[in-house]
C-alpha cells in the first residue's frame, strides 16, 4: 500500500519510543530539480499560512505599494500570521488608514491573540478581541487595499470568484508551474480560499520566489520585494522568539521561513545560500498529524515537531554552519523531554535521513 507519510519524529520515555509523528518532504531548486527527499513529494496538502507570500504578488505587481504608499515593514505584515501583538495592530491599522478602510471592513474574524502580554491583558480585562488582533489581518488588509485600488466591491472580497482572489489564484498557480484547476482550493481559517498541491510544486513555488532571475521583470521584482520584507522585518511575520522569527534573524538575510496551520512548513534559502552560484531552493513539509500547538506554563505557544524537523533538513542540506545550528538549539533538532518537575524523562528527536534524487 502506497504510504506518503514516512515516520519523521519520535518521542521516547526511558528506552521506550513513546509516540511517532509521520511527514513528508520536498527539496526542490528554481529549476525545477527535485534536490532530496522524504516520504511521498507529491503528496497534496493545504499550504494554509505558509500561502501568504503568494497572496499578496498580485496587490505588489499592479503597484499596490506605491499607490498606497506602504512601507516594508507594512508589506511584511501583509504576508505574515503575527501574533496580535499591540505593534501588530499597529502596522495594520497603518496600512488599513492608508487605503481609506476600516476595521470593520475585515472578514477574517476574531480570535485570542498569541502575544502573551496582549493574551492576559484581555482575559484580565474581560475585553473581547478585534480581527484587528486575528493573524491575518495583515493579509486581509492588503486584499482589501488591493479591491479598494481596482474600485472592486469589499463586501465579496473573499469570494472564489471575485478578481482579487482569482489574481492570486493564477499568481500562485503560475508560480507552482501549474494550470489554475489542479489547484484544490479550501477554505482557511480566516475565511479567504486557500490551496492544497504537491509538495514539489509547492517548494517550487519558494524556490521561484527566493530565487526568481528567470521570471519576467515584474514578478521577479515583486518577489525580491516580498523576500526583502520578510528577511528584514521578521519579528513583524511572527513574533519575536518565534520559529519562523528566529531562522530568519539567524538566516541572515539568506532564509525565508513561513509556517501553515495543520502541520505545514516552508522554507526559501534565497540564491549564494550554499555558494556563491547556488540557486533558490524551496523547501516544505507536511506533519501528517497536524502537529497541534501547545503552551508552556508561561503561556508562550510553541509547535515540537516543525521546527525541530526544519532544523534537521537544514542540517543535512549543510544550509545551517555549526554556530547557527547552537543558535536555534532551543529548537531542536534533538531536545530532552522532561516532566514537570524538570526530571529527564526521554528525547524529542527526527528520525529521517532526506532521499537525495
Amino acid at each position: 500500500m502506497h504510504t506518503p507519510y514516512q515516520p519523521i519524529f519520535e518521542l521516547t520515555r526511558g528506552r521506550i519510543v513513546e509516540s511517532t509523528h509521520y511527514g513528508a518532504i520536498a527539496v526542490v531548486d528554481s529549476h525545477g530539480k527535485l534536490l532530496a527527499s522524504y516520504g511521498d513529494p507529491k503528496t497534496v496538502a493545504f499550504l494554509r499560512s505558509s500561502a501568504k507570500p503568494f497572496q499578496v504578488l498580485p496587490f505588489i505587481e499592479r503597484g499596490g505599494v506605491e499607490h498606497f504608499g506602504l512601507t516594508e515593514v507594512e508589506l511584511a505584515l501583509a504576508c505574515a500570521s503575527h501574533e496580535g501583538s499591540d505593534e501588530h495592530v499597529r502596522v495594520a491599522e497603518s496600512i488599513l488608514a492608508k487605503a481609506g478602510l476600516n476595521e470593520s471592513d475585515l472578514q477574517c474574524g476574531s480570535h485570542l491573540p498569541g502575544d502573551v502580554s496582549v493574551y492576559k491583558r484581555l482575559i484580565r480585562s474581560g475585553e473581547a478581541p478585534t480581527p484587528k488582533r486575528n493573524n491575518c489581518s495583515g493579509k486581509h488588509s492588503s486584499m482589501l487595499a488591493y479591491a479598494k485600488m481596482r474600485d472592486l466591491p469589499l463586501d465579496n472580497y473573499l469570494d472564489f470568484d471575485n478578481p482579487v482572489q482569482q489574481d492570486i489564484l493564477a499568481a500562485f498557480a503560475e508560480m507552482c508551474l501549474l494550470p489554475p484547476k489542479q489547484v484544490e482550493i479550501g477554505i482557511d481559517g480566516c475565511s479567504a480560499p486557500n490551496f492544497a498541491v504537491p509538495l514539489y510544486n509547492a517548494a517550487l513555488a519558494f524556490a521561484r520566489l527566493t530565487g526568481p532571475q528567470n521570471l519576467p521583470e515584474t514578478r521577479a521584482k515583486a518577489c525580491r520585494e516580498i523576500t526583502s520584507a520578510m528577511t528584514a522585518f521578521p519579528e513583524m511575520i511572527s513574533g519575536p522568539g518565534e520559529f519562523d522569527c528566529r531562522l530568519m534573524q539567524v538566516g541572515a538575510g539568506k532564509i525565508v521561513c513561513k509556517r501553515g496551520a495543520e502541520g505545514y512548513q516552508a522554507i526559501g534559502l534565497l540564491p549564494g545560500a550554499f555558494s556563491p552560484d547556488s540557486p533558490g531552493i524551496g523547501i516544505t513539509l507536511k506533519i501528517m498529524d497536524g502537529d497541534l500547538g501547545q503552551r508552556r506554563p508561561d503561556l508562550t505557544a510553541y509547535s515540537r515537531v516543525r521546527p525541530a524537523v526544519t532544523l534537521e533538513i537544514l542540517r543535512q542540506l549543510g544550509a545551517l554552519s555549526a554556530a547557527q545550528l547552537r543558535e536555534l538549539g532551543e529548537f531542536g533538532p534533538s531536545k530532552p523531554v522532561s516532566n514537570h518537575r524538570g526530571i529527564l524523562v526521554g528525547e524529542a528527536r527526527p528520525v529521517f535521513s532526506l532521499v537525495w534524487s
